[in-house]
């Protein structure tokens, strides 16, 4: 079997998948994401440096956990 008809629907569903999210983080449905403690806002009079810290910590060990199980499982 070749390996890209495999990879071919995976890719599918993983580019559904990040335009569900990116159209709800664009709706603002997770307000409380990005503002969690541990995310650094920086503002000066002509700067503004953003650190979600605590956010990618959060979102890479869901991430994880979801990668974890789909290899689990299939």
């Amino acid at each position: 079997m070749n390996p890209g008809s495999l990879l071919g629907p995976w890719l599918v569903v993983a580019g559904v998948v990040l335009i569900v999210v990116g159209v709800l983080l664009w709706w603002g449905v997770p307000g409380w994401l990005g503002r969690l403690p541990g995310d650094l806002r920086i503002e000066g009079e002509s700067t503004r440096i953003y650190l979600p810290i605590t956010t990618m910590i959060l979102l890479s060990a869901v991430l994880t956990i979801v990668v974890h199980l789909l290899r689990r499982f299939f």
